[in-house]
């Protein structure tokens, strides 16, 4: 634990330090700009520079950054954001990330077998820039790290009727697979027709398809909750993939995209550079009617994701609907709705439906998932001649708790705990355990809110 906290201790100071030098660097040519957390003071200043700064969406000149979510993703206009951000005289910057230095038991009563327990500490961390190319033009880069296979392990942290990816040639099962050291690198270039029109390629080794919602770590919905959704694979789970392009073209409140990227899953070595196959496709169809919201649906045509099931191809559906209203200063309530199917050659697909909300309150926020997943045998890692072929459906149902307690300017830090309960068919309660209760506590570190 202390190697840990030792580590992450200097990560963050890295991060910190990072972010104060690229500011004390601007300051040398600007010595008028104030803190650059403070982005009402940046909008002002920038008034007389917009022809050379993008104050703006990632992917678009003419719509506003707090719709930037995950990959060519849309939240809603009216999500706070947690970041950095400081500029020279053509580019803006910006830096996210989140740590959560934690103690997890995944089955406090002992039930069954499968549960687990850990001190470890979930975390990824972002730096993009963008700037203008000519008058309509939008240049944007990308960068996502994340430590989990230092902090993680390779067979990642313990977590109930997870599945999905492998550790040392056997299915990770009740465990959440660690992130890749390098989780996004990628570009993207925007050309505005006109305020309601423009169109943007995109291209990530590794990057994020036009597939699913916003990825979970990035939805205000899940911003405190330290854990993965355990419908990850039915939803976001395409969020690191080694070779991406994707096209979009948006007219006013309504964006369609096509991907080509490779379906295989990343490998077990988290710290290398996987093989790019271009071999998979998905298409997506987001629309934002108004700043409170952002629907999609979209559907992928994956590969062999699974290392493990080389021959076995997905066909993936999901819808989602992503809510966020603003109470007041730092007030806010959030919330995602989706549904996700995977379909497999002989199966008739595995359903599943994630609802998760949080409220804010200043220091305080309070949280909550619910999940219903089909889980196949497979899924599982069970044997057929003892538990036969159908899906088990399994419900999750947690709830949490952060509390600010230490605000160092540009970086906060917040105490909180999370309860979890599960339930499932009883034919798995002699690996389980009836009805099995979950827990942690943690200190989480991220980011100020970004003053729009």
């Amino acid at each position: 634990m202390n190697i840990k906290l030792s580590l992450f201790i200097l990560l963050l100071s890295g991060f910190a330090l990072s972010a104060s030098a690229q500011h004390e660097m601007h300051m040398r040519g600007d010595s008028a700009k104030k803190d650059t957390a403070q982005v009402d003071h940046t909008m002002h200043h920038m008034k007389g520079m917009q022809t050379e700064v993008p104050m703006s969406h990632a992917y678009s000149l003419n719509l506003p950054m707090q719709r930037n979510g995950s990959g060519t993703a849309w939240l809603p206009d009216a999500s706070p954001m947690y970041g950095l951000m400081f500029h020279s005289k053509k580019w803006m910057y910006m830096a996210h990330g989140n740590v959560a230095l934690r103690y997890t038991k995944q089955d406090v009563a002992d039930k069954g077998s499968r549960g687990g327990d850990k001190f470890d500490a979930p975390n990824w961390f972002m730096f993009m820039g963008q700037r203008k190319v000519g008058e309509k033009g939008l240049f944007h880069f990308s960068s996502m790290l994340s430590l989990d296979r230092f902090t993680e392990g390779g067979a990642g942290y313990p977590l109930l009727f997870q599945t999905g990816e492998s550790w040392k040639g056997q299915p990770l099962v009740d465990r959440q697979h660690p992130h890749d050291l390098f989780s996004e690198l990628s570009v993207a270039y925007t050309y505005a027709f006109n305020k309601k029109s423009d169109l943007t390629l995109y291209l990530g080794y590794p990057g994020e398809p036009a597939l699913g919602s916003v990825a979970f770590m990035h939805r205000p919905s899940a911003l405190a909750n330290p854990d993965a959704p355990i419908s990850h694979h039915w939803n976001d789970g395409t969020h690191i993939t080694f070779g991406v392009a994707t096209i979009g073209y948006r007219y006013d409140k309504v964006k369609i995209e096509a991907s080509s990227f490779t379906g295989r899953e990343p490998d077990e070595n988290r710290l290398d550079f996987d093989k790019p196959r271009f071999d998979s496709y998905s298409a997506r169809l987001s629309y934002n009617p108004t700043k409170n919201w952002a629907l999609q649906v979209s559907h992928g045509w994956i590969k062999s994701p699974e290392t493990l099931h080389n021959d076995e191809n997905v066909n993936r559906t999901i819808a989602s609907a992503i809510y966020s209203l603003p109470l007041g200063e730092e007030k806010n309530i959030n919330a995602t709705a989706l549904w996700g199917l995977n379909k497999t050659k002989g199966h008739d697909g595995e359903n599943a439906i994630l609802l998760e909300g949080a409220y804010r309150n200043k220091k305080l926020s309070l949280y909550t998932r619910y999940e219903y997943v089909q889980k196949s045998v497979e899924e599982l890692n069970l044997n057929e001649d003892i538990y036969g072929h159908d899906a088990f459906g399994v419900n999750a149902l947690s709830f949490g708790i952060n509390y600010d307690i230490l605000n160092f300017n540009k970086f906060r830090t917040a105490v909180g705990g999370q309860v979890s309960l599960y339930k499932t068919n009883a034919a798995l309660d002699q690996l389980y355990g009836k009805n099995p209760v979950g827990a942690q506590v943690f200190i989480r570190i991220y980011p100020n809110l970004m003053k729009m």
